[in-house]
């Protein structure tokens, strides 16, 4: 019997831009604090650097203490319109310039996120040449934050296309069981706030109007799903902490251990 041809894997050049915001709602100008003795951009910066697949790494500032600081540390960095609406829209800015088949959209606050993640959100689009974006997810293994409306949650189908996003649990149980929490495979999914976008997908994702479903959860990636697209998601074992609070910072600083 003939064996399944082995899947190709289609080369593409490929850049992360990270979208720095320095007027942060619950943490302002937390890209800055340097507890540490680095800023939270380097740290993310380094962290980006850490991926083997990507061409280059690059800032999408919005403001020009954010420029100051990147140059210090010896960053590429480019200044993108303050008043861009979303970190998406900061990033399709600086895709418009750059000749790449795959651009990566790192969060400015994701410090801990593994070069090995972002490689594999990249791989998933090298290797299906029809998808158009990827994105990453992690087990749920506590209550606590299966019911956190911050942690969002991501149901997908047998091949790794996402079918929702929500801030509410998915799958919803008709009855609870704790087992839930532990079952193999894992039955509650977080989604990790790391997208890669083909190119000329992302720079059409960002001349698209909200959709019903994103204006009503507040999350850009349903808009995407409402419009008929796939998006690939792929498994990593464990989470990331995005910084959003001060309680948060503190917690990366005694993980670092300067605390």
């Amino acid at each position: 019997m003939a064996q399944p041809a082995a899947r190709l894997r289609v080369h593409c050049t490929s850049q992360i831009v990270i979208p720095a915001r320095l007027a942060s709602t619950r943490l302002p100008r937390k890209l800055l604090l340097r507890q540490t003795g680095k800023s939270l951009i380097q740290h993310t910066y380094e962290a980006a650097l850490e991926a083997a697949r990507p061409d280059g790494v690059c800032v999408a500032a919005d403001h020009a203490e954010i420029v100051r600081e990147v140059r210090r540390f010896g960053g590429h960095v480019e200044m993108t319109d303050p008043g861009a609406a979303s970190g998406t829209d900061r990033v399709a800015q600086l895709a418009r310039q750059m000749e790449c088949d795959i651009v990566v959209n790192m969060q400015g606050d994701e410090p801990e996120l593994s070069g090995e993640a972002v490689d594999l959100a990249i791989s998933l689009l090298e290797e299906n040449p029809e998808a158009v974006m990827s994105t990453l997810a992690t087990p749920i293994r506590s209550r606590e934050q299966l019911d956190d409306p911050a942690c969002v949650k991501v149901v997908f189908d047998q091949a790794g296309r996402a079918l929702y996003f929500s801030r509410s649990p998915i799958p919803h149980p008709r009855q609870w069981d704790e087992r839930l929490l532990e079952a193999e495979p894992p039955t509650f999914y977080q989604h990790i706030g790391l997208y890669a976008y083909r190119r000329e997908f992302l720079l059409r994702l960002a001349e698209m109007p909200q959709s019903p479903l994103e204006k009503i959860e507040s999350l850009e990636q349903l808009r995407v799903l409402q419009a008929g697209h796939a998006i690939l998601v792929g498994l990593i074992e464990q989470g990331t902490i995005g910084i959003d609070t001060a309680e948060d910072y503190r917690a990366f600083v005694q993980r670092r251990g300067c605390g």
